[in-house]
């Protein structure tokens, strides 16, 4: 392990942690060179778990033999920054990650084929979601319900972004997900059925047994203010909505994806 005291934060090597920008970090010119930022132990492991690279990782100085000490251990040759707690407090939301933030390379993308790989029963599809907090909240239920990938159109929120993986407490890096090119028409000619989620004249209950009966099936959500797009809608196999009561006519975007997905298992 190589350990670099710092005294301030631009220090050079500091700029995944710093200064760059979301998108400077997933470097789409270069995503051979793109990196994330994982937050805490606890999801920090997850990612090593998954195979996930570290490049470098900044800690308060009591965690290089306290809480940080087995992933230092998972991989010597990492840099590792530190400095003192006021210093390192700076950063915006630090003092949230129990002292530990690591800097890692993102993978190579899956194909869509991937994803839906031979056995993939159940697929999620985010449909312009753009708030970094629903897109980790439904990569945390998809991997808690079974959900077997998950496909993001090119308008939705980047999973790998530093907010939506600490929301989902690393399970962005348990379920398998790519970008979807090509609309609904590319998972039907993968053998998939679609359900949109949306209210409709011609919506289904949730419960309706056709749905569940499908061997394979996308579970469409869309986005958070004005849901999905007509034509998003009418290319769908099916359109369903959640049954409520009291007058409520829809559930914010994540809690409704956790419903749909325990509700449309095999």
């Amino acid at each position: 392990m190589t350990a670099i005291r710092i005294e301030s934060l631009s220090h050079p090597g500091l700029e995944p942690f710093a200064s760059l920008t979301e998108a400077q970090l997933r470097n789409r010119l270069d995503p051979s060179k793109g990196l994330f930022i994982a937050e805490s132990p606890k999801v920090i492991a997850v990612a090593m778990d998954a195979g996930y690279e570290p490049v470098s990782m900044l800690c308060e100085e009591r965690h290089i033999t306290g809480d940080a000490a087995p992933l230092i251990a998972r991989h010597p040759e990492m840099t590792v920054y530190t400095g003192s707690r006021e210093m390192l407090a700076s950063l915006t939301g630090y003092t949230l990650t129990r002292g530990v933030l690591c800097a890692m390379r993102r993978p190579a993308p899956l194909s869509l084929a991937e994803v839906c790989r031979e056995g993939a029963r159940r697929i999620a599809v985010i449909d312009g979601v753009v708030d970094t907090t629903n897109i980790g909240a439904i990569f945390r239920s998809a991997a808690a319900l079974g959900i077997d990938g998950v496909v993001l159109t090119p308008e939705s929120c980047d999973p790998l972004n530093r907010r939506s993986i600490r929301v989902s407490m690393g399970s962005v890096f348990l379920v398998p997900w790519t970008w979807l090119e090509g609309g609904l028409e590319s998972l039907h000619a993968l053998g998939y059925a679609t359900v949109a989620m949306a209210l409709t004249d011609k919506s289904v209950s949730i419960d309706d047994p056709a749905l569940a009966a499908e061997p394979r099936l996308a579970i469409v959500l869309g986005t958070e203010g004005d849901g999905l797009a007509a034509e998003v809608i009418s290319s769908a196999t099916y359109t369903a909505r959640i049954p409520m009561s009291h007058g409520v006519d829809s559930l914010n975007v994540a809690a409704a994806s956790a419903v749909a997905f325990w509700q449309l298992r095999p």
